[in-house]
């Protein structure tokens, strides 16, 4: 019942968000001050969220994603009258978009599915609260660097302990754009002075990217949520593994591997690292330091041909990872764009690699839906975007 009733309201699904938020807004008008002033990108993260409730509904592990879900809200204050609040503009919003298919079961099935849901958050957020566990931390801004127009590394000393493991991603705000939250990747192992590094690349459009490479200086505050993802070494000790990133995703990527340099420094493996240009190889001198540390490790670096689309490195890349062979025996972790990392995943597949050895966390879309098309028409009257290697150069983006 509720992936039937989905599937209808898939269908309109702008207009189904853009109802619900209308909806809640209109009887709740102070929770409007809990919201960002731009809420496309709000839009498109609810949906996202429910989509993923509705395709997983027997994971065993949704119960504990949703447990994390709520942990991480906190950090927008969100308190059990704002989940009373959004399950009913949610079911208005789902009965005015499902029209016929809304039928009294409909209405039933919904109404204890978000319940449930809504109680494993409020579980989540009061365990992570029971632990000592702040909303956010604040993180003072300690070096600000410039690599190009667009890319800027910050390091940040959070005021608290910051617990993380490699691999792992944040949300970040700034008081420069207020209630507004954006996800980076952690670019290095726990460092002992307690400090974490940012990668940022500036996007056009992107409020929060272009605050944080453009304005942000040494002596800014940002805050931090609590730490997610699953990117994480996974592979045995000794075992075969293969890195990829694109872009900024270079962050956790380097994160992984001086994670290794400490813990197995015999790691065999190849990194593939891809630039839209050479210019954009900004994590080139600490890929060559961690090779001299890994003594296993083969580089490769990747970018398109001068006076090329820059979207020719992604090809480049695939026809390199063609030419690799003993795919079965590796583990893959890939990092970058959400294009970039569903056409290199199934190229990995085809060329042998278990699906199940394929790691990569994927960070929510920002600026559009993304509706699935539902019949071979649909798709060749609105086919899907080309999976561009710098998503930045079609649609705003941030990651």
């Amino acid at each position: 019942m509720l992936r039937s009733t989905f599937a209808v309201v898939e269908r309109r699904a702008e207009h189904a968000v853009t109802f619900f938020y209308s909806h809640l807004f209109w009887n709740n008008p102070a929770m409007r001050e809990l919201f960002p002033e731009d809420m496309r990108p709000q839009r498109d993260r609810l949906f996202a969220a429910l989509t993923h409730v509705v395709t997983h509904l027997e994971d065993p592990r949704l119960t504990e994603y949703l447990g994390r879900l709520g942990r991480d809200h906190r950090k927008f204050l969100a308190s059990p009258a704002l989940y009373a609040a959004v399950g009913a503009s949610l079911l208005a919003a789902f009965a005015h978009a499902a029209g016929a298919a809304w039928t009294l079961e409909a209405e039933k099935a919904w109404t204890e599915a978000y319940g449930h849901v809504a109680d494993l958050m409020l579980a989540g957020a009061e365990e992570a609260a029971g632990a000592g566990e702040p909303a956010w931390w604040d993180a003072d801004v300690v070096r600000h660097e410039r690599y190009g127009d667009d890319l800027a590394v910050l390091t940040l000393r959070p005021r608290q302990p910051f617990p993380f493991r490699p691999g792992q991603y944040v949300s970040v705000s700034s008081l420069r754009v207020p209630r507004v939250w954006r996800t980076y990747s952690l670019a290095d192992a726990p460092r002992p002075d307690g400090t974490v590094e940012l990668h940022v690349s500036r996007i056009p459009g992107g409020t929060m990217s272009t605050a944080l490479v453009d304005e942000t200086g040494p002596g800014e505050t940002l805050r931090l949520s609590s730490p997610g993802g699953a990117l994480g070494a996974r592979t045995e000790p000794g075992g075969l593994r293969t890195y990829i990133c694109a872009g900024t995703g270079w962050a956790p990527m380097r994160a992984l591997l001086a994670e290794a340099a400490k813990t197995e420094p015999e790691l065999k493996g190849r990194l593939f690292v891809v630039a839209r240009a050479k210019e954009y190889l900004y994590g080139r001198r600490d890929a060559e330091e961690l090779k001299e540390r890994l003594g296993g490790l083969s580089v490769t670096y990747i970018t398109s041909a001068p006076g090329h689309r820059k979207d020719q490195a992604t090809e480049r890349l695939l026809q390199s990872l063609q030419a690799c062979v003993h795919w079965a025996s590796h583990d893959v972790h890939l990092a970058g764009p959400p294009g970039f990392l569903t056409e290199v995943a199934e190229v990995l597949v085809e060329l042998g690699t278990d699906p199940a050895r394929v790691h990569h966390d994927i960070l929510p879309p920002v600026g559009r839906f993304s509706v699935r098309p539902s019949t071979a028409a649909e798709r060749l009257l609105g086919p899907p975007p080309p999976l561009w290697h710098n998503p930045g150069d079609r649609v705003p983006r941030e990651r």
